[in-house]
Protein backbone atom coordinates (compact mmCIF):
# COMPACT_ATOMS: atom_id res chain seq x y z
CA UNK A 1 0.00 0.00 0.00
CA UNK A 2 1.69 3.07 -0.88
CA UNK A 3 0.31 6.12 -1.98
CA UNK A 4 1.07 8.50 -5.38
CA UNK A 5 -0.34 11.61 -4.00
CA UNK A 6 0.46 14.47 -1.84
CA UNK A 7 -2.22 17.04 0.05
CA UNK A 8 -0.42 19.37 2.55
CA UNK A 9 -2.94 21.01 4.30
CA UNK A 10 -1.54 23.86 6.44
CA UNK A 11 -3.66 25.24 9.10
CA UNK A 12 -2.17 28.54 9.32
CA UNK A 13 -1.57 29.91 12.92
CA UNK A 14 -3.92 27.30 14.38
CA UNK A 15 -1.36 25.98 17.51
CA UNK A 16 -2.02 28.37 20.67
CA UNK A 17 -1.05 28.57 23.77
CA UNK A 18 -3.45 27.88 27.38
CA UNK A 19 -6.26 30.52 26.76
CA UNK A 20 -8.01 32.30 30.19
CA UNK A 21 -10.95 32.77 27.88
CA UNK A 22 -11.34 29.19 27.26
CA UNK A 23 -10.36 27.52 30.80
CA UNK A 24 -7.02 26.89 30.20
CA UNK A 25 -7.74 24.77 27.06
CA UNK A 26 -6.23 26.00 23.62
CA UNK A 27 -8.43 26.64 20.93
CA UNK A 28 -7.98 24.03 19.52
CA UNK A 29 -8.32 22.03 22.32
CA UNK A 30 -11.36 23.77 23.09
CA UNK A 31 -13.14 22.83 19.70
CA UNK A 32 -15.10 19.97 18.57
CA UNK A 33 -13.18 18.73 15.44
CA UNK A 34 -14.39 15.51 14.78
CA UNK A 35 -12.64 15.15 11.51
CA UNK A 36 -9.74 16.34 12.40
CA UNK A 37 -9.69 13.76 15.37
CA UNK A 38 -10.50 11.11 12.74
CA UNK A 39 -7.67 12.23 10.95
CA UNK A 40 -5.16 11.75 14.05
CA UNK A 41 -6.75 8.45 14.57
CA UNK A 42 -6.23 6.80 11.66
CA UNK A 43 -2.42 8.40 10.95
CA UNK A 44 0.82 9.28 12.70
CA UNK A 45 0.86 12.08 14.73
CA UNK A 46 3.68 14.48 16.17
CA UNK A 47 4.56 17.80 16.90
CA UNK A 48 6.97 20.52 14.88
CA UNK A 49 9.23 23.23 15.01
CA UNK A 50 8.61 24.58 11.82
CA UNK A 51 12.48 26.00 11.69
CA UNK A 52 14.12 24.55 14.75
CA UNK A 53 13.45 24.93 18.61
CA UNK A 54 13.07 28.25 20.02
CA UNK A 55 12.68 30.04 17.12
CA UNK A 56 9.91 31.70 16.00
CA UNK A 57 9.10 31.02 12.74
CA UNK A 58 7.52 34.01 10.10
CA UNK A 59 4.53 32.52 7.69
CA UNK A 60 7.26 32.99 4.97
CA UNK A 61 10.24 31.04 6.79
CA UNK A 62 7.74 28.27 7.86
CA UNK A 63 6.07 27.44 4.56
CA UNK A 64 10.00 27.80 2.62
CA UNK A 65 11.09 25.14 5.45
CA UNK A 66 7.93 22.51 4.98
CA UNK A 67 8.27 22.66 1.18
CA UNK A 68 12.28 21.31 1.87
CA UNK A 69 13.50 25.15 0.73
CA UNK A 70 15.87 25.87 4.28
CA UNK A 71 15.00 29.24 4.65
CA UNK A 72 18.72 29.61 6.30
CA UNK A 73 19.44 29.27 2.42
CA UNK A 74 16.55 30.86 0.26
CA UNK A 75 14.90 33.62 2.17
CA UNK A 76 15.74 37.11 1.56
CA UNK A 77 13.04 38.82 2.58
CA UNK A 78 9.15 38.70 2.75
CA UNK A 79 8.52 41.54 0.11
CA UNK A 80 9.81 39.60 -3.06
CA UNK A 81 7.76 36.48 -2.01
CA UNK A 82 4.78 38.49 -1.29
CA UNK A 83 4.85 40.51 -4.64
CA UNK A 84 5.22 37.58 -6.81
CA UNK A 85 2.07 36.54 -5.09
CA UNK A 86 0.06 39.37 -6.11
CA UNK A 87 1.06 39.15 -10.01
CA UNK A 88 4.19 40.84 -9.75
CA UNK A 89 6.62 39.00 -11.75
CA UNK A 90 9.78 39.04 -9.83
CA UNK A 91 13.18 38.61 -11.50
CA UNK A 92 16.53 38.27 -9.84
CA UNK A 93 17.63 41.64 -8.44
CA UNK A 94 14.38 43.57 -8.56
CA UNK A 95 13.13 44.41 -4.70
CA UNK A 96 10.15 43.69 -3.25
CA UNK A 97 8.30 44.81 -0.42
CA UNK A 98 4.83 43.93 1.56
CA UNK A 99 2.79 46.22 2.11
CA UNK A 100 -0.43 47.55 4.57
CA UNK A 101 -2.89 50.33 3.61
CA UNK A 102 -3.14 51.84 7.05
CA UNK A 103 -4.74 54.73 8.76
CA UNK A 104 -3.38 57.87 9.92
CA UNK A 105 -5.41 61.12 11.29
CA UNK A 106 -5.28 64.64 10.61
CA UNK A 107 -1.69 65.02 12.88
CA UNK A 108 -0.29 61.87 10.87
CA UNK A 109 -0.29 59.71 13.50
CA UNK A 110 -1.26 55.51 12.98
CA UNK A 111 -4.53 55.31 13.91
CA UNK A 112 -5.00 51.69 12.57
CA UNK A 113 -2.19 49.64 11.15
CA UNK A 114 -4.47 47.67 8.73
CA UNK A 115 -7.21 50.62 7.87
CA UNK A 116 -10.18 48.38 9.73
CA UNK A 117 -9.02 45.61 7.65
CA UNK A 118 -10.21 46.94 4.59
CA UNK A 119 -10.89 45.08 1.85
CA UNK A 120 -11.89 45.90 -1.73
CA UNK A 121 -8.34 47.82 -1.99
CA UNK A 122 -8.09 47.82 -6.19
CA UNK A 123 -9.62 51.27 -7.16
CA UNK A 124 -6.69 52.24 -4.75
CA UNK A 125 -3.80 50.78 -5.84
CA UNK A 126 -5.37 51.74 -9.56
CA UNK A 127 -4.90 55.41 -8.16
CA UNK A 128 -1.38 54.69 -7.16
CA UNK A 129 -0.23 52.97 -10.33
CA UNK A 130 -1.34 55.93 -12.34
CA UNK A 131 -0.49 58.74 -9.83
CA UNK A 132 3.40 58.17 -8.39
CA UNK A 133 5.99 58.78 -10.81
CA UNK A 134 9.68 57.52 -9.48
CA UNK A 135 11.15 58.60 -12.94
CA UNK A 136 12.59 61.45 -11.45
CA UNK A 137 14.78 59.08 -9.31
CA UNK A 138 15.50 56.96 -12.87
CA UNK A 139 13.47 54.24 -11.37
CA UNK A 140 9.77 52.24 -12.07
CA UNK A 141 7.91 50.82 -10.07
CA UNK A 142 5.02 48.15 -10.18
CA UNK A 143 2.42 47.95 -7.11
CA UNK A 144 -0.48 45.47 -6.93
CA UNK A 145 -3.51 45.23 -3.63
CA UNK A 146 -3.47 41.72 -2.03
CA UNK A 147 -5.58 39.95 0.15
CA UNK A 148 -7.58 42.23 2.81
CA UNK A 149 -5.39 45.32 3.78
CA UNK A 150 -2.56 43.87 2.31
CA UNK A 151 -0.45 45.01 -0.95
CA UNK A 152 3.06 44.61 -2.85
CA UNK A 153 5.19 47.18 -3.96
CA UNK A 154 8.22 45.91 -6.63
CA UNK A 155 10.77 48.82 -7.57
CA UNK A 156 12.63 48.25 -10.75
CA UNK A 157 16.17 49.84 -11.75
CA UNK A 158 19.17 49.58 -11.65
CA UNK A 159 21.85 50.19 -8.36
CA UNK A 160 19.23 49.49 -5.70
CA UNK A 161 20.11 47.58 -2.57
CA UNK A 162 17.31 45.72 -0.39
CA UNK A 163 19.50 46.98 3.43
CA UNK A 164 16.88 49.22 4.50
CA UNK A 165 14.37 49.96 7.47
CA UNK A 166 10.45 50.29 7.15
CA UNK A 167 8.39 53.03 8.02
CA UNK A 168 5.67 50.50 10.06
CA UNK A 169 6.23 51.83 14.06
CA UNK A 170 4.33 48.28 14.52
CA UNK A 171 2.14 50.75 17.24
CA UNK A 172 -0.58 52.70 16.96
CA UNK A 173 -0.69 56.43 18.04
CA UNK A 174 2.73 57.39 16.70
CA UNK A 175 3.60 58.82 13.61
CA UNK A 176 5.73 56.63 10.83
CA UNK A 177 9.36 56.83 10.64
CA UNK A 178 11.14 57.77 7.45
CA UNK A 179 12.49 54.60 5.38
CA UNK A 180 16.02 54.69 6.36
CA UNK A 181 19.65 53.04 4.86
CA UNK A 182 20.80 50.04 7.20
CA UNK A 183 24.32 50.35 5.89
CA UNK A 184 26.20 53.37 4.30
CA UNK A 185 26.14 51.48 0.90
CA UNK A 186 25.02 54.37 -2.02
CA UNK A 187 22.83 51.40 -3.37
CA UNK A 188 20.63 51.18 -0.10
CA UNK A 189 20.42 54.77 0.29
CA UNK A 190 18.66 55.38 -3.29
CA UNK A 191 15.97 52.48 -2.67
CA UNK A 192 15.31 54.27 0.92
CA UNK A 193 14.90 57.45 -0.98
CA UNK A 194 12.80 55.79 -3.62
CA UNK A 195 10.45 54.54 -0.70
CA UNK A 196 9.87 57.35 0.74
CA UNK A 197 9.07 58.99 -2.37
CA UNK A 198 6.71 56.57 -3.25
CA UNK A 199 5.35 57.08 0.52
CA UNK A 200 4.80 60.58 -0.12
CA UNK A 201 3.34 60.75 -3.13
CA UNK A 202 1.00 57.37 -2.56
CA UNK A 203 -0.59 59.35 0.22
CA UNK A 204 -1.50 62.66 -1.38
CA UNK A 205 -3.47 60.34 -4.15
CA UNK A 206 -5.08 58.22 -1.03
CA UNK A 207 -6.11 61.11 0.82
CA UNK A 208 -9.02 62.26 -0.65
CA UNK A 209 -9.59 59.25 -3.39
CA UNK A 210 -13.39 58.47 -3.56
CA UNK A 211 -13.21 55.16 -1.72
CA UNK A 212 -11.75 56.35 0.99
CA UNK A 213 -13.89 59.35 0.87
CA UNK A 214 -16.96 56.97 1.23
CA UNK A 215 -15.00 55.19 4.26
CA UNK A 216 -15.07 58.00 6.36
CA UNK A 217 -18.44 58.96 5.80
CA UNK A 218 -19.28 55.44 6.54
CA UNK A 219 -17.63 55.91 9.61
CA UNK A 220 -14.96 53.41 8.24
CA UNK A 221 -10.69 54.18 9.01
CA UNK A 222 -9.83 55.33 5.22
CA UNK A 223 -6.86 53.05 4.03
CA UNK A 224 -5.11 56.74 3.56
CA UNK A 225 -1.06 55.47 3.87
CA UNK A 226 1.12 52.34 3.02
CA UNK A 227 3.03 50.88 5.52
CA UNK A 228 5.97 49.15 3.71
CA UNK A 229 8.22 46.40 4.86
CA UNK A 230 10.36 42.99 4.43
CA UNK A 231 12.63 44.36 1.73
CA UNK A 232 13.84 42.19 -0.21
CA UNK A 233 15.83 41.10 -3.31
CA UNK A 234 14.59 38.51 -5.67
CA UNK A 235 16.65 35.73 -5.71
CA UNK A 236 16.44 32.04 -7.68
CA UNK A 237 14.86 29.15 -6.35
CA UNK A 238 15.54 25.35 -7.48
CA UNK A 239 12.34 24.53 -9.07
CA UNK A 240 9.79 22.02 -7.18
CA UNK A 241 9.26 19.80 -10.06
CA UNK A 242 12.93 18.56 -11.06
CA UNK A 243 13.70 19.02 -7.01
CA UNK A 244 11.42 16.17 -6.32
CA UNK A 245 9.67 14.72 -9.39
CA UNK A 246 6.67 15.60 -8.46
CA UNK A 247 3.52 18.28 -10.34
CA UNK A 248 2.06 20.20 -8.20
CA UNK A 249 -0.31 23.32 -7.25
CA UNK A 250 -0.69 25.93 -4.43
CA UNK A 251 -3.99 27.00 -3.05
CA UNK A 252 -4.23 29.92 -1.23
CA UNK A 253 -5.63 33.26 -1.37
CA UNK A 254 -3.01 34.58 0.95
CA UNK A 255 0.14 36.10 -1.49
CA UNK A 256 2.55 35.60 0.25
CA UNK A 257 1.55 31.75 0.38
CA UNK A 258 0.71 31.96 -3.33
CA UNK A 259 3.55 33.65 -4.03
CA UNK A 260 5.89 31.24 -2.51
CA UNK A 261 4.50 28.44 -4.67
CA UNK A 262 4.90 30.25 -7.55
CA UNK A 263 8.69 30.81 -6.97
CA UNK A 264 9.42 27.55 -6.52
CA UNK A 265 7.21 26.34 -9.55
CA UNK A 266 3.81 25.33 -7.99
CA UNK A 267 0.69 26.29 -10.54
CA UNK A 268 -1.53 28.79 -8.45
CA UNK A 269 -5.15 27.49 -7.92
CA UNK A 270 -7.38 30.89 -7.32
CA UNK A 271 -10.69 30.07 -5.75
CA UNK A 272 -13.66 32.05 -5.99
CA UNK A 273 -15.01 33.05 -2.39
CA UNK A 274 -11.94 32.71 -0.98
CA UNK A 275 -10.56 35.30 0.94
CA UNK A 276 -7.75 34.53 3.73
CA UNK A 277 -10.09 35.08 6.35
CA UNK A 278 -12.71 33.76 8.24
CA UNK A 279 -15.31 34.67 5.75
CA UNK A 280 -13.71 32.13 3.24
CA UNK A 281 -15.58 29.57 1.21
CA UNK A 282 -13.93 26.56 2.47
CA UNK A 283 -15.57 24.32 0.86
CA UNK A 284 -14.75 25.47 -2.44
CA UNK A 285 -10.72 25.41 -1.02
CA UNK A 286 -11.50 21.92 -0.25
CA UNK A 287 -12.68 20.78 -3.59
CA UNK A 288 -10.60 22.60 -5.43
CA UNK A 289 -7.69 21.21 -3.98
CA UNK A 290 -9.73 17.47 -4.64
CA UNK A 291 -9.89 18.26 -7.88
CA UNK A 292 -6.29 19.14 -8.30
CA UNK A 293 -5.10 15.92 -6.91
CA UNK A 294 -6.87 14.52 -9.97
CA UNK A 295 -4.22 16.12 -12.04
CA UNK A 296 -1.32 16.94 -9.82
CA UNK A 297 1.08 14.83 -7.67
CA UNK A 298 1.17 17.21 -5.26
CA UNK A 299 -0.70 20.02 -3.80
CA UNK A 300 -0.07 22.35 -1.14
CA UNK A 301 -3.56 24.35 0.46
CA UNK A 302 -3.58 27.05 3.30
CA UNK A 303 -6.41 28.25 5.42
CA UNK A 304 -5.69 31.30 7.55
CA UNK A 305 -8.81 32.39 9.15
CA UNK A 306 -7.51 30.77 12.29
CA UNK A 307 -4.22 32.92 12.46
CA UNK A 308 -5.98 36.64 11.92
CA UNK A 309 -8.38 35.23 15.24
CA UNK A 310 -4.84 34.48 17.00
CA UNK A 311 -3.16 38.19 15.36
CA UNK A 312 -6.42 39.89 16.72
CA UNK A 313 -6.20 37.74 20.20
CA UNK A 314 -9.56 36.37 19.93
CA UNK A 315 -9.28 33.07 21.77
CA UNK A 316 -13.29 32.45 21.53
CA UNK A 317 -13.03 33.47 17.09
CA UNK A 318 -11.04 31.39 16.49
CA UNK A 319 -11.82 28.20 18.16
CA UNK A 320 -15.11 28.81 16.40
CA UNK A 321 -13.86 28.81 13.45
CA UNK A 322 -11.51 25.84 13.83
CA UNK A 323 -15.00 24.07 14.05
CA UNK A 324 -15.87 25.73 10.64
CA UNK A 325 -12.16 24.22 9.10
CA UNK A 326 -13.35 20.90 10.52
CA UNK A 327 -16.75 20.73 9.03
CA UNK A 328 -15.12 21.93 5.59
CA UNK A 329 -12.22 19.14 5.98
CA UNK A 330 -15.14 16.13 6.01
CA UNK A 331 -14.73 15.56 2.09
CA UNK A 332 -10.73 14.41 2.11
CA UNK A 333 -11.85 11.92 4.73
CA UNK A 334 -12.48 9.85 1.49
CA UNK A 335 -8.95 10.44 -0.43
CA UNK A 336 -7.63 7.44 -1.89
CA UNK A 337 -4.06 7.10 -3.08
CA UNK A 338 -3.44 10.48 -1.32
CA UNK A 339 -0.88 11.02 1.56
CA UNK A 340 -2.71 14.12 3.93
CA UNK A 341 -0.27 15.72 6.10
CA UNK A 342 -2.41 18.03 8.42
CA UNK A 343 -0.44 20.49 10.37
CA UNK A 344 0.17 24.21 11.10
CA UNK A 345 2.72 26.41 9.92
CA UNK A 346 3.19 28.44 13.17
CA UNK A 347 1.96 28.54 16.66
CA UNK A 348 -0.07 32.48 16.84
CA UNK A 349 -1.04 32.21 20.85
CA UNK A 350 -3.74 34.45 21.01
CA UNK A 351 -2.30 35.98 24.86
CA UNK A 352 0.58 37.61 22.65
CA UNK A 353 -0.94 37.85 19.08
CA UNK A 354 1.96 37.34 17.01
CA UNK A 355 4.01 33.78 16.62
CA UNK A 356 5.56 32.11 18.75
CA UNK A 357 8.39 29.28 18.90
CA UNK A 358 5.70 26.93 20.78
CA UNK A 359 5.73 23.46 18.24
CA UNK A 360 2.63 22.92 15.92
CA UNK A 361 0.37 19.83 16.19
CA UNK A 362 0.98 17.31 12.55
CA UNK A 363 -0.86 13.90 11.57
CA UNK A 364 0.64 12.10 8.48
CA UNK A 365 -2.27 9.67 7.27
CA UNK A 366 -2.20 7.48 4.39
CA UNK A 367 -1.82 4.29 2.61
CA UNK A 368 1.06 2.17 4.51
CA UNK A 369 1.70 4.83 7.69
CA UNK A 370 1.76 3.54 10.69
CA UNK A 371 -0.96 4.20 12.83
CA UNK A 372 -0.12 5.38 16.46
CA UNK A 373 -2.45 5.50 19.56
CA UNK A 374 -3.37 9.53 19.29
CA UNK A 375 -7.06 10.07 18.88
CA UNK A 376 -6.83 13.39 18.89
CA UNK A 377 -5.46 16.78 17.05
CA UNK A 378 -4.58 19.20 19.08
CA UNK A 379 -1.17 20.49 20.56
CA UNK A 380 -1.33 18.37 23.68
CA UNK A 381 -2.57 15.08 22.49
CA UNK A 382 -0.09 14.88 18.54
CA UNK A 383 3.06 15.21 21.16
CA UNK A 384 2.28 11.55 22.41
CA UNK A 385 2.29 10.30 18.85
CA UNK A 386 4.35 8.44 16.89
CA UNK A 387 6.59 11.08 14.64
CA UNK A 388 7.81 12.90 18.21
CA UNK A 389 8.96 16.32 17.37
CA UNK A 390 10.51 17.23 13.95
CA UNK A 391 11.30 19.92 12.25
CA UNK A 392 9.35 21.63 9.25
CA UNK A 393 12.46 20.58 6.74
CA UNK A 394 12.02 17.12 7.63
CA UNK A 395 8.57 16.85 6.25
CA UNK A 396 9.41 16.74 2.64
CA UNK A 397 11.83 13.63 2.96
CA UNK A 398 9.22 11.72 5.45
CA UNK A 399 6.33 12.49 3.22
CA UNK A 400 8.56 11.62 -0.41
CA UNK A 401 9.53 8.02 1.79
CA UNK A 402 6.41 7.82 2.76
CA UNK A 403 5.18 7.43 -1.68
CA UNK A 404 8.26 5.70 -2.31
CA UNK A 405 10.27 8.41 -4.16
CA UNK A 406 13.14 8.75 -1.89
CA UNK A 407 16.63 8.02 -2.48
CA UNK A 408 18.64 5.35 -0.63
CA UNK A 409 21.69 6.95 1.47
CA UNK A 410 24.42 4.61 0.76
CA UNK A 411 24.51 1.17 -1.05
Amino acid sequence: MIAHKVLFLVLDGISDRPCEALNGLTPLAAARTPVLDRIAAEGVCGIMDSIGPGIRPGSDTSHLSLLGYPPQDYYTGRGPLEAEGTGIHMTAGMIGFRCNFATVDANGLITDRRAGRISGTEPLAEAIREGVDLSALGLAFRFESGAGHRAALALVGEGLGDKVSSNDPKNEGVRPPAVQPCTDDPADKKTADACNEFIRQSAEILFDHPANVRRVEEGLPPGNLLLIRGAGKMGAFPQFPERYGLSGSVISAATLISGIGKVVGLEHIPVPGTTGSTNSDLDAKVRAAIAELGRKDFVLMNIKGADEAGHDGKGIQKRDFIEVIDKALEPLLDLEDTLLVVCADHSTPCAIKDHSADPVPIVIRGPGVRVDRTVRFDEVSCAEGGLHRIRGCDLMPIALDLINKSHKYGA
